[in-house]
């Protein structure tokens, strides 16, 4: 047998690797003695205001502002969510800012009848309300919106019922196996899996004639934990509301699609509108999906698709039968956007956006409010700095969004107006939604990958000590399975950033106008079940949110920081390695799919990978170019004009991924590399056109797609080619 000396050897070894490559791993996570687009002077300088920013956002002010937010309904159309616009500028005023409120009018149905009843066998009348909670003291609020699907169209039907799981394509690719049509149906759904509005769509396209969709326990409620208010999770009676506008077509005000809706802007008839759901929808809770899934006869369904309820799924048709009422109001509302501005005192006209929704479905404390309380106490830390004297080189916008749960209302309504300004002055969009507690996460344009690692690394995680980004790396180690995945983890540099898809403000910007967008927020620590419910309000949040704010202290310092850094920066610190290689991964994941394909025919994606190469290697050198000329000094001697179109070209390099024809079947998305899928909605397809073709099986198309990104990847290679000239 071999000796053990050999062995012990070996083992000695690689722990000595094992120990350097942690060493390294902790020492890359230190802050750069100087930050990534600034010279040695400027640097210092921001250095020291960053951490008299990072030093003023207090949890106890980020709390008195959602008390406040959150301590009346206020969606879309209400005189409260008016009262809190009016507000929001008023605190955005007092510390310092420009701040205006632009009004836009949006087609905002409101239901008038709403009704759910098995009628065979048996008879049950579905509660369609979530009962006030003894100790929440603003659930049992008047003024609360009414369980809803808006964007639902009216309808009165009575069919058999046919359960779906999820509704998602592969679950109807599992009914047709199994000899079962929708037709004249009506279907139900459990939420999760996709985007809401993907269920009823693809429903109708199965020929069914209303919708149901239902939160089961197994996904958000009593099997995950304790239910409200003993614990974070829905309860039987809590039922997620939300809109069921088709997004992945285009958000926005269904009647203004690519203008802004200002009032006495022209608008589309009703019967002209494409984003519209073609069968009526209602949302229920599984206390009343219940009575109707234990009503149901046909074939026991699969393992999967066996939620968390005391009954044994089965799928029907029937013999359950339903009937489904639901009737709007359908008039237009006005919102109210509000935004503030702090003037550049060196490029006034390159803006750096920062965005958080305000309205909410009622109380709206986690959703969006734990974002938009972080969000004002940002400006509030901006205006202490003020008056000590400090200034932003570039123009920063603090915008408060109206109408985002409905469908992206609010910012796509302002992009769409301002759509020429922003062209040549939207340099970044950054955007916060609803934030918990845990871990940050970190998405958005390739571009922005290494600046976010960067910011990741000089904020503190309020709990561990350490910074957010080895937080985060910590976690992917502790999760990675093999040895191969820690040693990658370890060995790798920046942390890979997701892409967007949609379900907030940054569609427009990113997606239909070219602009450069990142998404910022923590979870994934705790959880809970009241989403879109009237128990997101204040008492949930302190009770099993972020019951310190410590991490809603923690964003603002974040999303602060990496403001203030773009707008000082002498060079913008975009990278364009990261985004390279992210789109090498892309590539290669539809190649994987186009090869699974059975029969599929030959398909060349030769001229892709050739692009794609091409593009690698001009971001390595534009990246090298940058490291080299700044670590020098060379590049912060240039001439202001010359820095400038330095500037100019790489926030305007995010344009060149655009094609104005649009995306096939929804022209409003012009992005080439994200787009929300037309089946998950919120869920991001990239390279999109070329991945939905391949993955529909339609090779002409993906052809034609195939041409477009090749052209639109040797636009922005050309783009990087140019910047890295003027180093």
């Amino acid at each position: 047998m071999p000796s053990s000396r050999p062995r012990s050897t070996a083992l000695i070894a690689s722990a000595v690797i094992i120990v350097i490559a942690a060493a390294l791993y902790y020492l890359r996570a230190a802050p750069s003695p100087k930050l990534f687009g600034f010279s040695a002077t400027s640097s210092a300088a921001e250095a020291q205001w960053e951490s008299q920013f990072r030093a003023l956002p207090q949890p106890g002010q980020i709390r008195a502002n959602m008390k406040y937010l959150s301590a009346e309904p206020h969606n879309v159309g209400t005189e409260r969510e008016h009262v809190l616009a009016q507000w929001v500028q008023k605190q955005l005023q007092n510390d310092g800012l420009q701040a205006h409120i632009e009004q836009f009018e949006v087609l905002y149905p409101t239901p008038l009848q709403r009704r759910v009843t098995l009628v065979s066998p048996g008879h049950y009348d579905a509660v369609l309300k979530e009962p006030a909670v003894a100790v929440d003291p603003t659930s049992s609020q008047s003024g609360q919106l009414p369980t809803e699907n808006i964007y639902s169209p009216d309808g009165d039907v009575t069919a058999p019922l046919v359960y779906v799981n999820y509704g998602v394509p592969e679950d109807y690719d599992t009914l047709a196996k199994l000899g079962i049509s929708v037709k004249g149906k009506i279907v139900i759904a459990r939420y999760g899996h996709s985007w809401r509005g993907i269920k009823p769509w693809l429903a109708y396209t199965h020929g069914a004639v209303g919708c149901l969709i239902y939160s089961d326990p197994r996904d958000d409620g009593y099997f995950q934990g304790d239910v409200y208010p003993k614990g974070a999770w829905r309860p039987e009676q809590g039922v997620q509301r939300g809109s069921v506008l088709r997004m992945p077509v285009y958000p926005g005000d269904p009647e203004t699609p690519g203008w802004g809706a200002v009032p006495g802007a022209k608008r589309l008839p009703l019967s002209a509108v494409k984003t519209l759901q073609k069968v009526p929808v209602q949302p229920i809770s599984y206390g009343d999906a219940l009575p109707l899934l234990r009503a149901l006869g046909g074939p026991v369904a699969p393992e999967a698709w066996r939620g968390a309820l005391p009954i044994t799924y089965h799928i029907g048709p029937g013999p359950a039968t339903v009937h489904l009422l639901v009737k709007f109001h359908w008039g237009l509302a006005s919102i109210y956007d509000v935004i503030g501005m702090i003037p550049g005192s060196e490029f006034p006209n390159q803006w750096i956006i920062r965005g958080n929704h305000l309205d909410g479905w009622v109380n709206g404390a986690a959703d969006p409010l734990s974002g938009q309380s972080s969000l004002l106490e940002e400006a509030r830390a901006y205006g202490v700095l003020l008056k000590k004297g400090w200034r932003p080189k570039r123009t920063i916008v603090y915008c408060a969004w109206d109408g985002e749960e409905p469908g992206l209302l609010g910012s796509t309504e302002w992009a769409e107006t301002h759509a020429a300004e922003l062209e040549q002055k939207a340099v970044v969009y950054i955007n916060t939604d609803d934030s918990a507690k845990g871990y940050l996460d970190m998405g958005g344009s390739g571009s922005l990958q290494h600046f976010f690692n960067l910011v990741a690394q000089d904020i503190t995680d309020p709990e561990t000590h350490q910074s957010l980004w080895l937080k985060d790396k910590d976690h992917l180690l502790k999760n990675a399975h093999t040895a191969e995945q820690k040693n990658a983890i370890l060995d790798g540099g920046d942390l890979r950033i997701s892409a967007l898809g949609s379900g907030s403000d940054f569609t427009p910007f990113l997606q239909h106008l070219g602009i450069a967008a990142g998404s910022l927020g923590f979870g994934g620590e705790g959880g809970g079940g009241v989403y879109h419910s009237i128990y997101d309000d204040f008492y949930w949040f302190t009770h099993f949110g972020d019951t310190t704010f410590t991490y809603e202290r923690a964003l603002a310092q974040t999303v602060g920081t990496a403001v203030m850094r773009l707008a000082n920066a002498n060079v913008l610190p975009l990278q364009f390695s990261g985004f390279a290689d992210n789109v090498r991964l892309y590539q290669q994941q539809i190649e994987a799919e186009y090869r699974k394909q059975a029969g599929a025919p030959v398909f060349d994606f030769k001229p892709l990978e050739t692009a794609v190469t091409n593009l690698r290697s001009a971001a390595k050198s534009y990246d090298d170019a940058m490291a080299s000329d700044g670590g020098n000094g060379n590049l912060y001697k240039e001439p202001a004009a010359d820095l400038a179109s330095l500037n100019d070209l790489l926030y305007s390099s995010e344009r060149k991924l655009m094609d104005e024809a649009g995306l096939p079947g929804r022209p409003w998305y012009k992005h080439q590399i994200y787009a929300p899928g037309l089946y998950t909605g919120y869920g991001v397809k990239t390279l999109p056109g070329l991945r939905e073709a391949i993955e529909a099986k339609n090779y002409a198309q993906a052809a034609a797609e195939e041409k477009i990104i090749v052209q639109t990847l040797a636009n922005f290679t050309a783009q990087i080619k140019t910047a890295q000239e003027k180093l």
